[in-house]
């Protein structure tokens, strides 16, 4: 771009303050994507500068989706669909953004209508990942209805609990958990409709696919403010019952912006397949608001667990552009010989959600020729560090502050620390919350206020800040391992054994020890050729190859060989289930 032009693209980005302002970059972004494609991190550093207001009145469905819609229209050659489902059994779906637009317009009066939903009600949407999940979000939009998703893997009694601590009035699922629903829907005096998304029909259920079928497509999107609550997403619960954490339309719909053009790449001409369970926050940010904003085309496989096999078929049959994937996958991965995969299209890749090992990153640009970049982020503030296009790519760190905040490395005290120095992850709010943060914990104003110290919101995070702005990982704060006085973050030391061929994957944490109050403990998955070998022999091999890597002190004192580390629905490794297994067992001895 020349000069004058980059000038004019920053002052189409300032229109994102008025919502006939998102028309006019959405028009541009289709317009320009093949020149957007070459925007470096110089370009990004200067919207970054940009004055960060939001409009007063923001939906993402009407403000942004049917502004899509119009484009497309307007179109003369042919487009990708706005959302393209694979089973890998043979079915497929494919909507373009005025389909998109007809069926979830269709939806909403079915929320209106056989449902009785009215604006400011809540729904719990439990689906796998099928087309009618993303339509429902689409259509709770158009409504005002609170979108709330739920994992498939939720029991009866996470479901129970949700529904009572939500207050939802409708619940919406398939077949394999009408079951655990109708067991505990009694229970819940707030539930007044159950919604099935099924070729067949239950006793007490409201059928969506018969309903959609005889809805009218006339709806009137709702006007609402930037600020109105949008989706509710229960937090993982690993320090207690699960909490509310309540987002906007301005917070994700907006918010998600510039992470769809900078850190994930996107433009229309891309297809994006993001791996993320539905429960999880980022399936809305980097299957919904991210993509969409950007006009990119959203591709999903149905996927009922990851399968490596599977996963490379799909990328050398299909032109996906850009994957993104949680370490997990990317460490299954590589485990594979990707020689003998062609791959249709893939030029990006991304990953979320807990640190990538340096090793698995370099394992997979040997073998395929391409980067991974990092993003990390929580899901009550999105994305807040990212290696993006043009960025130099630390292997280890998560990469800079995403606009719009302002990321620091603090002291017990608030403090900020120098660069090198360990400390607590924060984000500067001063006297204004940014726009991109959640609203607050709902029914919970002590564990809102917990996350505040002075000017700074506490992420609960551990890590450190070098001179270049680069933020490093070392753990959640209770992840930390506090032995002989000196504090070890777990990553460092599970980076450390996944260099070792015998080791696949690892988890670290603490454990009791007399002397040292705790020590360094891993748990250890095994590669073929490691679990031919001896295990007394191997755990000294292992030991000795982390203190050459590492601080000697910092190497595991024990270690444990196991089939497989237990992990959230997204891919995370509950250390905290880990840890309470080794603190249990001292418990009871003593």
């Amino acid at each position: 771009f020349s000069v004058s032009c980059r000038k004019r693209i920053i002052k189409k980005l300032r229109l994102m303050r008025s919502p006939w302002g998102i028309q006019t970059l959405c028009r541009l972004f289709h317009q320009h994507h093949r020149a957007f494609a070459t925007l470096n991190f110089s370009d990004y550093e200067a919207i970054n500068r940009c004055e960060k207001e939001v409009p007063e009145y923001f939906n993402f469905a009407s403000d942004v989706l049917d502004k899509w819609s119009q484009i497309e229209k307007e179109r003369t050659g042919p487009s990708n669909p706005a959302l393209w489902w694979i089973n890998g059994k043979g079915s497929e779906v494919k909507w373009s953004f005025e389909e998109l637009g007809f069926l979830s317009r269709k939806a909403a009066n079915v929320l209106s209508g056989p449902c009785d939903l009215q604006r400011g009600d809540r729904i719990v949407v439990i689906l796998p990942r099928i087309p009618e999940w993303w339509l429902l979000n689409v259509a709770c939009m158009r409504t005002g209805i609170i979108f709330i998703p739920g994992t498939t893997q939720l029991t009866a009694k996470d479901i129970c609990y949700r529904l009572l601590t939500s207050k939802a009035k409708c619940v919406v699922t398939t077949d394999a958990l009408v079951p655990a629903v109708d067991s505990v829907a009694s229970k819940c005096p707030s539930l007044k409709t159950k919604l099935i998304v099924s070729e067949s029909s239950k006793t007490k259920w409201l059928n969506f696919s018969d309903l959609l079928k005889s809805a009218s497509d006339a709806h009137d999107c709702v006007k609402t403010r930037s600020q109105d609550p949008m989706t509710i997403y229960f937090t993982s619960g690993t320090t207690g019952a699960p909490k509310m954490a309540e987002h906007t339309y301005g917070s994700f719909g907006l918010g998600c912006f510039l992470c769809g053009r900078y850190w994930m790449n996107l433009t229309p001409s891309d297809v994006l397949w993001n791996m993320s369970d539905t429960a999880w926050a980022k399936a809305a940010i980097g299957g919904v608001f991210s993509p969409w904003s950007q006009g990119t085309c959203v591709f999903i496989h149905a996927l009922p667990q990851f399968d490596p096999r599977t996963i490379l078929n799909t990328l050398c049959k299909y032109p996906v552009t850009t994957l993104c994937s949680p370490p997990t996958g990317y460490r299954m991965l590589v485990q594979r010989d990707l020689s003998s995969y062609t791959f249709k299209a893939l030029k990006y890749c991304l990953t979320g959600g807990e640190p990538l090992n340096p090793e698995v990153m370099a394992q997979w640009k040997r073998q395929t020729g391409l980067d991974i970049y990092e993003g990390y982020g929580q899901t009550e503030i999105g994305i807040i560090c990212a290696n993006m296009k043009g960025m130099k790519i630390k292997p280890g760190s998560l990469g800079k502050a995403t606009p719009p905040y302002d990321v620091q490395i603090l002291d017990e005290n608030g403090s900020i620390l120098p660069p090198g120095k360990e400390g607590d992850i924060a984000i500067k709010i001063n006297t204004k919350r940014p726009f991109t943060f959640f609203s607050c914990y709902l029914d919970d104003p002590v564990k809102t206020a917990s996350t505040i110290r002075g000017n700074f919101y506490i992420t609960g995070d551990r890590g450190s800040k070098d001179e270049d702005g680069y933020i490093w990982f070392m753990g959640r704060s209770d992840d930390v391992i506090i032995s002989s006085g000196y504090r070890i973050g777990p990553f460092e030391i599970e980076n450390a054994l996944i260099e070792h061929p015998a080791v696949v994957e690892s988890a670290v944490v603490s454990s009791p020890d007399p002397v040292r109050g705790e020590v360094v403990k891993a748990f250890v998955v095994l590669s073929p050729s490691g679990k031919l070998q001896d295990p007394k022999n191997l755990t000294c091999d292992l030991q000795d190859h982390v203190k050459k890597v590492t601080a000697p002190y910092k190497y595991p004192r024990k270690i444990e060989f196991v089939e497989q580390l237990p992990k959230t629905i997204t891919g995370k490794i509950r250390r905290n289930e880990l840890r309470k297994k080794e603190w249990g067992q001292h418990l009871r001895a003593t």
